[in-house]
């Protein structure tokens, strides 16, 4: 390239640049380019990189969502025994749940695959919490408000949170702490 050509980028022809991506050699501007441990690369190379990698079965989503409710399900009476160990316990067993759907689904993986085994393990933690819920509005329709009474369904409550975050943030590679 000589000093007297400028480039502009290649979906936005009035915005000079200097940048390439380092996959197809197009002309990109800073709005356009995405930042890859290798360099930057425009959207559409980004995009074909990452189908390369979402190689998940019709039959993993059946089994992640069978494995990720279940699994979360019984996990879910752990809060009633350890109270406040609830806070420590949980992010453990969204790991567990994270490390059985990733052993039966062969470590295939998909966005999708990720936010339905999320959503599998929300609902699979759902009941219990939906019990402690229902049992605290009976007993303030009753007028037996205690706020002893209360800590279950925050423990439960956390339970829920705390195992989803740790499932998709771990599914997705990212590493909590």
């Amino acid at each position: 390239m000589s000093d007297s050509e400028t480039l502009t980028c290649y979906k936005h022809p009035n915005r000079e640049t200097m940048l390439r991506c380092n996959k197809c050699e197009r002309p990109i501007c800073s709005q356009c380019a995405v930042l890859t441990p290798t360099g930057y690369r425009c959207k559409e190379c980004v995009r074909g990189q990452q189908k390369v990698f979402n190689n998940a079965r019709t039959l993993d989503y059946v089994i992640a969502v069978i494995a990720a409710a279940s699994l979360a399900f019984l996990g879910s009476y752990v809060p009633s025994f350890i109270g406040f160990l609830t806070l420590f316990a949980a992010p453990f067993i969204g790991m567990l749940i994270m490390e059985a759907v990733k052993k039966l689904t062969g470590n295939r993986r998909s966005r999708t695959l990720f936010i339905t085994t999320t959503a599998a393990a929300a609902l699979g933690s759902l009941p219990v919490l939906i019990v402690r819920l229902l049992s605290l509005w009976f007993g303030l329709r009753a007028g037996g408000f205690n706020l002893y009474g209360l800590l279950p369904l925050i423990w439960q409550a956390a339970y829920t949170i705390l195992i989803v975050g740790s499932v998709y943030y771990r599914l997705t590679g990212i590493k909590l702490g």
